[in-house]
Protein backbone atom coordinates (compact mmCIF):
# COMPACT_ATOMS: atom_id res chain seq x y z
CA UNK A 1 0.00 0.00 0.00
CA UNK A 2 3.33 2.27 0.56
CA UNK A 3 4.41 1.48 -2.83
CA UNK A 4 0.68 2.40 -4.16
CA UNK A 5 0.28 5.56 -2.58
CA UNK A 6 4.23 7.01 -3.12
CA UNK A 7 4.90 5.44 -6.58
CA UNK A 8 1.94 3.96 -8.72
CA UNK A 9 -0.34 6.82 -7.80
CA UNK A 10 2.18 9.40 -6.55
CA UNK A 11 1.14 12.08 -8.70
CA UNK A 12 -2.09 12.32 -6.84
CA UNK A 13 -0.76 12.52 -3.54
CA UNK A 14 2.13 15.17 -3.86
CA UNK A 15 1.11 17.56 -1.36
CA UNK A 16 1.39 17.51 2.67
CA UNK A 17 -1.19 18.44 4.52
CA UNK A 18 -0.78 21.55 6.91
CA UNK A 19 -2.74 23.24 9.94
CA UNK A 20 -3.03 27.15 10.34
CA UNK A 21 0.42 27.25 12.28
CA UNK A 22 2.18 25.91 9.83
CA UNK A 23 0.72 28.09 7.04
CA UNK A 24 1.33 31.21 9.26
CA UNK A 25 4.67 30.58 10.12
CA UNK A 26 5.85 29.57 6.51
CA UNK A 27 4.38 33.13 5.33
CA UNK A 28 1.45 31.24 3.45
CA UNK A 29 3.45 27.77 2.59
CA UNK A 30 6.08 29.74 1.32
CA UNK A 31 8.21 27.38 1.78
CA UNK A 32 9.69 24.15 0.58
CA UNK A 33 8.70 20.84 3.41
CA UNK A 34 5.09 22.09 2.99
CA UNK A 35 4.44 24.08 -0.31
CA UNK A 36 2.14 22.33 -2.94
CA UNK A 37 3.27 20.57 -5.55
CA UNK A 38 3.61 22.88 -8.58
CA UNK A 39 6.06 25.25 -10.36
CA UNK A 40 7.21 26.85 -7.00
CA UNK A 41 7.95 23.95 -5.37
CA UNK A 42 9.91 22.60 -8.83
CA UNK A 43 12.24 25.49 -8.70
CA UNK A 44 13.00 25.36 -4.90
CA UNK A 45 14.00 21.23 -5.30
CA UNK A 46 15.85 21.63 -8.38
CA UNK A 47 18.09 24.65 -6.12
CA UNK A 48 18.12 22.52 -3.24
CA UNK A 49 19.39 19.53 -5.30
CA UNK A 50 22.05 21.44 -7.54
CA UNK A 51 23.06 23.86 -5.11
CA UNK A 52 22.42 23.72 -1.28
CA UNK A 53 22.69 20.04 -1.13
CA UNK A 54 24.44 18.42 -4.18
CA UNK A 55 28.52 16.72 -3.66
CA UNK A 56 30.06 19.63 -3.96
CA UNK A 57 28.56 21.94 -1.23
CA UNK A 58 28.54 19.61 1.18
CA UNK A 59 32.13 18.99 0.34
CA UNK A 60 32.87 22.38 1.05
CA UNK A 61 31.03 22.47 4.09
CA UNK A 62 32.64 19.38 5.45
CA UNK A 63 35.21 21.18 8.12
CA UNK A 64 32.45 22.86 9.86
CA UNK A 65 30.79 19.41 10.29
CA UNK A 66 34.23 17.46 11.72
CA UNK A 67 34.84 20.82 14.04
CA UNK A 68 31.80 20.00 15.63
CA UNK A 69 32.49 16.30 16.51
CA UNK A 70 35.32 17.03 17.33
CA UNK A 71 33.86 19.95 19.89
CA UNK A 72 31.95 17.39 20.71
CA UNK A 73 34.75 14.70 21.61
CA UNK A 74 35.84 16.97 23.26
CA UNK A 75 33.41 18.11 25.58
CA UNK A 76 32.93 14.30 26.36
CA UNK A 77 36.43 14.15 26.89
CA UNK A 78 36.07 16.64 29.40
CA UNK A 79 33.52 14.60 31.18
CA UNK A 80 34.78 11.34 31.14
CA UNK A 81 37.89 12.60 33.04
CA UNK A 82 35.82 13.68 36.25
CA UNK A 83 33.27 10.96 35.47
CA UNK A 84 30.52 12.98 35.37
CA UNK A 85 26.91 11.55 33.57
CA UNK A 86 26.07 13.03 30.06
CA UNK A 87 22.23 13.46 29.04
CA UNK A 88 23.20 12.20 25.56
CA UNK A 89 19.70 13.75 24.39
CA UNK A 90 20.04 17.16 25.26
CA UNK A 91 23.88 17.12 24.10
CA UNK A 92 23.43 15.43 20.82
CA UNK A 93 20.95 18.42 20.11
CA UNK A 94 22.88 20.77 20.73
CA UNK A 95 25.80 19.35 18.46
CA UNK A 96 23.16 18.37 15.30
CA UNK A 97 21.78 21.98 16.13
CA UNK A 98 25.38 23.61 15.44
CA UNK A 99 26.10 21.70 12.95
CA UNK A 100 23.09 22.86 10.86
CA UNK A 101 23.81 26.67 12.34
CA UNK A 102 27.22 26.99 11.06
CA UNK A 103 26.52 25.12 7.72
CA UNK A 104 23.64 27.68 7.29
CA UNK A 105 24.40 30.69 8.30
CA UNK A 106 28.24 30.68 10.09
CA UNK A 107 27.07 30.89 13.72
CA UNK A 108 26.57 28.11 16.74
CA UNK A 109 23.42 27.38 18.74
CA UNK A 110 24.87 26.53 21.83
CA UNK A 111 26.40 30.44 22.20
CA UNK A 112 23.11 31.27 23.71
CA UNK A 113 24.25 35.01 23.50
CA UNK A 114 24.42 34.86 20.12
CA UNK A 115 21.51 35.06 17.15
CA UNK A 116 21.77 31.08 16.88
CA UNK A 117 21.12 30.85 20.37
CA UNK A 118 17.75 32.82 20.00
CA UNK A 119 17.11 30.60 17.07
CA UNK A 120 17.29 27.40 19.04
CA UNK A 121 14.44 28.65 21.36
CA UNK A 122 12.47 29.62 18.13
CA UNK A 123 12.90 26.17 16.54
CA UNK A 124 11.73 24.23 20.10
CA UNK A 125 8.99 26.54 19.95
CA UNK A 126 7.51 25.98 16.65
CA UNK A 127 8.16 22.10 17.35
CA UNK A 128 6.34 22.04 20.10
CA UNK A 129 3.22 24.29 18.29
CA UNK A 130 3.18 23.05 14.95
CA UNK A 131 2.21 19.48 16.39
CA UNK A 132 -0.69 20.72 18.78
CA UNK A 133 -3.70 19.91 18.79
CA UNK A 134 -5.57 23.43 17.38
CA UNK A 135 -9.49 23.04 17.48
CA UNK A 136 -9.80 26.17 14.83
CA UNK A 137 -8.38 23.69 12.71
CA UNK A 138 -10.99 21.01 12.77
CA UNK A 139 -14.06 22.13 14.31
CA UNK A 140 -15.63 25.24 12.28
CA UNK A 141 -17.06 27.38 15.21
CA UNK A 142 -13.64 27.59 16.81
CA UNK A 143 -11.98 29.57 13.58
CA UNK A 144 -12.30 32.51 14.80
CA UNK A 145 -12.16 32.51 18.50
CA UNK A 146 -8.41 32.26 20.03
CA UNK A 147 -9.68 29.74 22.98
CA UNK A 148 -6.35 28.37 23.09
CA UNK A 149 -4.01 31.13 22.81
CA UNK A 150 -2.81 30.05 19.49
CA UNK A 151 -3.20 33.02 17.57
CA UNK A 152 -1.43 35.27 20.03
CA UNK A 153 1.61 32.38 20.62
CA UNK A 154 1.87 32.42 16.52
CA UNK A 155 2.22 36.02 16.09
CA UNK A 156 4.76 36.16 18.86
CA UNK A 157 6.53 33.32 17.66
CA UNK A 158 6.73 34.87 14.09
CA UNK A 159 7.50 38.11 15.10
CA UNK A 160 11.25 37.30 16.78
CA UNK A 161 11.60 34.97 13.84
CA UNK A 162 11.08 38.00 11.81
CA UNK A 163 13.11 40.50 13.82
CA UNK A 164 16.50 37.60 14.25
CA UNK A 165 16.26 36.36 10.42
CA UNK A 166 15.88 39.63 8.97
CA UNK A 167 18.97 40.62 11.16
CA UNK A 168 21.12 37.88 10.07
CA UNK A 169 19.97 38.04 6.56
CA UNK A 170 20.86 42.09 6.78
CA UNK A 171 24.23 41.11 7.62
CA UNK A 172 25.32 38.10 5.63
CA UNK A 173 24.26 41.08 2.72
CA UNK A 174 27.45 43.23 4.53
CA UNK A 175 29.50 40.99 4.97
CA UNK A 176 29.11 39.38 1.47
CA UNK A 177 30.32 42.74 -0.22
CA UNK A 178 34.06 42.37 1.57
CA UNK A 179 34.37 38.77 1.65
CA UNK A 180 33.47 37.68 -1.59
CA UNK A 181 36.43 34.40 -1.54
CA UNK A 182 35.10 32.85 1.23
CA UNK A 183 33.36 29.66 1.21
CA UNK A 184 29.31 30.31 1.55
CA UNK A 185 27.34 28.81 3.38
CA UNK A 186 23.71 28.07 2.92
CA UNK A 187 22.21 31.53 3.46
CA UNK A 188 24.90 33.28 0.70
CA UNK A 189 23.91 30.64 -1.73
CA UNK A 190 20.20 31.50 -1.28
CA UNK A 191 21.01 35.12 -1.07
CA UNK A 192 23.06 34.12 -4.74
CA UNK A 193 19.50 32.77 -6.28
CA UNK A 194 17.49 35.71 -4.74
CA UNK A 195 19.70 38.08 -6.98
CA UNK A 196 20.28 36.32 -10.01
CA UNK A 197 17.93 37.92 -12.54
CA UNK A 198 18.20 34.69 -15.16
CA UNK A 199 16.41 32.32 -12.59
CA UNK A 200 12.82 31.29 -14.32
CA UNK A 201 11.40 32.26 -10.56
CA UNK A 202 12.32 35.34 -8.27
CA UNK A 203 13.00 34.15 -4.96
CA UNK A 204 11.91 36.43 -2.34
CA UNK A 205 12.87 37.50 1.39
CA UNK A 206 10.03 35.64 2.78
CA UNK A 207 10.47 32.66 0.94
CA UNK A 208 14.45 32.37 2.37
CA UNK A 209 12.98 32.57 5.48
CA UNK A 210 10.62 29.92 5.12
CA UNK A 211 12.92 28.13 3.77
CA UNK A 212 16.21 28.75 6.72
CA UNK A 213 12.52 27.65 9.25
CA UNK A 214 12.15 24.58 7.45
CA UNK A 215 16.16 23.39 7.89
CA UNK A 216 15.95 23.77 11.09
CA UNK A 217 12.78 22.40 12.38
CA UNK A 218 13.69 19.05 10.15
CA UNK A 219 17.08 18.99 11.15
CA UNK A 220 16.74 20.05 14.95
CA UNK A 221 16.14 16.51 16.33
CA UNK A 222 15.69 13.74 13.67
CA UNK A 223 19.57 13.07 13.71
CA UNK A 224 20.16 13.82 16.92
CA UNK A 225 17.27 10.91 18.38
CA UNK A 226 18.66 8.58 15.60
CA UNK A 227 22.18 8.64 17.14
CA UNK A 228 20.71 8.23 20.86
CA UNK A 229 18.69 5.56 19.85
CA UNK A 230 21.48 3.30 18.08
CA UNK A 231 23.28 4.07 21.15
CA UNK A 232 21.04 2.64 23.49
CA UNK A 233 20.85 -0.28 21.49
CA UNK A 234 24.66 -1.09 21.26
CA UNK A 235 24.65 -0.75 25.07
CA UNK A 236 21.77 -3.23 25.41
CA UNK A 237 24.18 -5.48 22.76
CA UNK A 238 27.48 -5.70 24.02
CA UNK A 239 28.54 -8.57 21.57
CA UNK A 240 27.68 -6.07 18.52
CA UNK A 241 29.35 -2.79 19.94
CA UNK A 242 32.17 -4.82 20.75
CA UNK A 243 32.17 -5.81 16.64
CA UNK A 244 31.62 -2.58 15.73
CA UNK A 245 34.25 -1.09 17.96
CA UNK A 246 37.25 -3.88 16.50
CA UNK A 247 36.20 -2.35 13.22
CA UNK A 248 36.53 0.91 13.40
CA UNK A 249 39.93 0.22 15.31
CA UNK A 250 41.28 -2.06 12.17
CA UNK A 251 40.25 0.79 9.77
CA UNK A 252 40.88 3.80 11.88
CA UNK A 253 43.46 2.66 14.08
CA UNK A 254 43.72 4.58 17.33
CA UNK A 255 45.63 7.83 16.95
CA UNK A 256 43.20 9.77 15.02
CA UNK A 257 39.37 10.40 15.19
CA UNK A 258 37.28 8.64 12.88
CA UNK A 259 35.57 10.96 9.55
CA UNK A 260 34.05 10.98 6.85
CA UNK A 261 35.81 9.26 4.25
CA UNK A 262 36.01 6.33 6.86
CA UNK A 263 32.40 5.29 6.34
CA UNK A 264 32.84 3.36 2.95
CA UNK A 265 35.15 1.34 4.78
CA UNK A 266 33.16 0.32 7.59
CA UNK A 267 30.68 -2.02 6.77
CA UNK A 268 29.50 -3.23 9.93
CA UNK A 269 29.10 0.38 11.45
CA UNK A 270 26.55 1.16 8.24
CA UNK A 271 24.35 -1.67 8.95
CA UNK A 272 24.18 -0.89 12.51
CA UNK A 273 22.43 2.82 10.89
CA UNK A 274 20.19 1.13 8.97
CA UNK A 275 19.22 -1.44 12.08
CA UNK A 276 18.29 1.51 13.53
CA UNK A 277 16.40 3.26 11.26
CA UNK A 278 14.60 0.47 10.30
CA UNK A 279 13.49 0.07 14.27
CA UNK A 280 13.33 3.63 15.45
CA UNK A 281 12.32 5.92 12.19
CA UNK A 282 12.92 9.51 13.01
CA UNK A 283 9.86 10.14 10.96
CA UNK A 284 7.14 7.55 11.93
CA UNK A 285 4.62 9.09 10.12
CA UNK A 286 4.91 9.71 6.41
CA UNK A 287 1.72 12.29 5.53
CA UNK A 288 0.64 13.00 2.24
CA UNK A 289 -2.88 14.85 0.76
CA UNK A 290 -4.83 14.09 -2.07
CA UNK A 291 -4.60 16.30 -5.04
CA UNK A 292 -7.70 14.76 -7.24
CA UNK A 293 -10.14 11.69 -6.61
CA UNK A 294 -7.93 8.28 -6.90
CA UNK A 295 -8.92 4.94 -6.31
CA UNK A 296 -6.17 2.90 -4.39
CA UNK A 297 -6.74 -0.77 -2.90
CA UNK A 298 -10.31 -0.96 -4.26
CA UNK A 299 -11.25 2.38 -2.22
CA UNK A 300 -11.92 5.54 -3.81
CA UNK A 301 -10.28 8.57 -1.82
CA UNK A 302 -11.72 11.91 -2.50
CA UNK A 303 -9.47 15.15 -3.04
CA UNK A 304 -7.84 16.85 -0.15
CA UNK A 305 -8.12 13.46 1.88
CA UNK A 306 -4.99 13.25 4.00
CA UNK A 307 -3.14 10.02 4.04
CA UNK A 308 -0.77 8.93 6.85
CA UNK A 309 1.84 5.86 5.96
CA UNK A 310 2.86 4.22 9.03
CA UNK A 311 6.81 3.85 8.46
CA UNK A 312 7.35 2.71 12.07
CA UNK A 313 4.61 -0.59 11.32
CA UNK A 314 6.41 -1.11 8.02
CA UNK A 315 10.45 -1.36 9.89
CA UNK A 316 8.18 -4.05 12.29
CA UNK A 317 6.14 -5.78 10.06
CA UNK A 318 6.83 -9.29 10.10
CA UNK A 319 5.89 -10.43 6.31
CA UNK A 320 9.56 -8.94 5.47
CA UNK A 321 11.62 -8.86 8.54
CA UNK A 322 12.86 -11.68 9.99
CA UNK A 323 12.30 -11.69 13.34
CA UNK A 324 11.54 -7.92 13.15
CA UNK A 325 11.94 -6.94 16.98
CA UNK A 326 15.43 -7.81 17.36
CA UNK A 327 17.79 -5.86 16.56
CA UNK A 328 20.29 -7.65 14.23
CA UNK A 329 22.56 -5.78 11.85
CA UNK A 330 23.28 -8.67 10.49
CA UNK A 331 20.42 -8.69 8.27
CA UNK A 332 21.84 -5.63 6.09
CA UNK A 333 25.18 -7.27 5.22
CA UNK A 334 24.02 -9.67 2.96
CA UNK A 335 21.30 -7.46 1.11
CA UNK A 336 21.89 -4.72 -0.52
CA UNK A 337 18.94 -2.87 1.08
CA UNK A 338 18.97 1.06 0.43
CA UNK A 339 17.41 3.47 2.87
CA UNK A 340 16.28 6.39 0.26
CA UNK A 341 13.00 4.94 -0.63
CA UNK A 342 13.09 2.21 -3.13
CA UNK A 343 12.52 -1.03 -1.03
CA UNK A 344 8.69 -0.13 1.07
CA UNK A 345 9.06 -1.79 3.78
CA UNK A 346 11.89 0.72 5.18
CA UNK A 347 11.41 4.25 4.38
CA UNK A 348 12.99 6.20 7.09
CA UNK A 349 13.12 8.98 4.84
CA UNK A 350 9.99 8.82 3.18
CA UNK A 351 9.54 8.22 -0.75
CA UNK A 352 9.52 9.73 -4.37
CA UNK A 353 9.48 13.10 -5.02
CA UNK A 354 8.88 14.77 -1.59
CA UNK A 355 11.53 12.11 -0.01
CA UNK A 356 13.61 14.11 2.51
CA UNK A 357 16.19 15.54 0.20
CA UNK A 358 18.67 15.95 3.12
CA UNK A 359 19.19 12.15 3.41
CA UNK A 360 22.71 12.04 2.40
CA UNK A 361 23.78 14.57 4.51
CA UNK A 362 21.70 12.89 7.60
CA UNK A 363 23.70 9.64 7.20
CA UNK A 364 26.79 11.19 7.16
CA UNK A 365 26.44 12.88 10.15
CA UNK A 366 24.29 10.00 12.28
CA UNK A 367 27.23 7.53 10.95
CA UNK A 368 30.05 9.42 11.68
CA UNK A 369 29.27 11.15 15.15
CA UNK A 370 27.86 7.69 16.51
CA UNK A 371 31.20 5.96 14.92
CA UNK A 372 33.40 8.79 17.05
CA UNK A 373 31.44 8.04 20.30
CA UNK A 374 32.18 4.46 20.34
CA UNK A 375 35.49 4.88 19.52
CA UNK A 376 36.80 7.17 21.96
CA UNK A 377 34.11 6.05 24.33
CA UNK A 378 33.12 3.18 26.55
CA UNK A 379 29.53 3.87 27.51
CA UNK A 380 28.30 3.10 31.07
CA UNK A 381 24.34 3.52 31.58
CA UNK A 382 22.93 5.70 34.35
CA UNK A 383 23.74 8.34 36.48
CA UNK A 384 25.72 6.37 38.21
CA UNK A 385 26.82 3.86 35.51
CA UNK A 386 25.79 1.12 36.77
CA UNK A 387 22.61 -0.14 34.91
CA UNK A 388 23.40 -3.21 32.74
CA UNK A 389 20.47 -2.10 29.93
CA UNK A 390 18.60 0.56 29.33
CA UNK A 391 14.67 0.78 28.86
CA UNK A 392 13.67 1.28 24.91
CA UNK A 393 9.98 2.65 25.80
CA UNK A 394 9.25 5.68 23.41
CA UNK A 395 8.08 8.85 23.88
CA UNK A 396 5.51 10.86 22.70
CA UNK A 397 6.25 13.25 19.50
CA UNK A 398 6.24 13.53 15.72
CA UNK A 399 10.42 12.56 15.78
CA UNK A 400 9.98 9.35 17.87
CA UNK A 401 11.82 10.20 20.81
CA UNK A 402 12.90 7.85 23.72
CA UNK A 403 10.52 8.46 26.88
CA UNK A 404 13.56 8.38 28.96
CA UNK A 405 17.03 10.42 27.87
CA UNK A 406 19.87 8.50 27.60
CA UNK A 407 22.05 9.21 30.44
CA UNK A 408 25.41 7.44 30.67
CA UNK A 409 29.15 8.12 31.93
CA UNK A 410 31.31 8.19 28.75
CA UNK A 411 34.68 6.23 29.75
CA UNK A 412 37.90 7.64 27.42
CA UNK A 413 39.14 4.98 25.41
CA UNK A 414 41.42 6.77 23.23
CA UNK A 415 42.20 10.56 22.78
CA UNK A 416 42.60 10.87 19.34
CA UNK A 417 42.24 14.94 20.30
CA UNK A 418 44.45 16.68 22.43
CA UNK A 419 42.37 19.11 24.92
Amino acid sequence: MAKEFLKTYENAYLDRPQNSAVAYLTYGSKDFSFAPYGSYWKFMKKIVMSQLLNGTTLDLLLPVRRDEINRFMKSLSQKAKIGKAVDLDGELVKMSNNVISRMLMSSRCSENKDEAGEMKKLVTEIAEITGKFNLSDYIWIFKNPDLQGFGKRLKDIRRRFDELIERIIKEHQEFRKQESDKVKDLLNILLDVAEDETMELKLTIENIKAFILDIFVAGTDTSAITVEWALAELINHPNIMKKAVEEIDQVVGKHRILQESDIPNLPYLQPIVKETLRLHSAGPMVLRQSTEDCTVGGYHIPANTTIFINVWALGRDPNHWENPLEFRPERFQHQSLDVRGQHFHMLPFGSGRRMCPGTSLALQVIQTTLGAMIQCFDWKAGEDGNLSCVSMEEGLGITLPRANPLVCIPVARLDPIPL
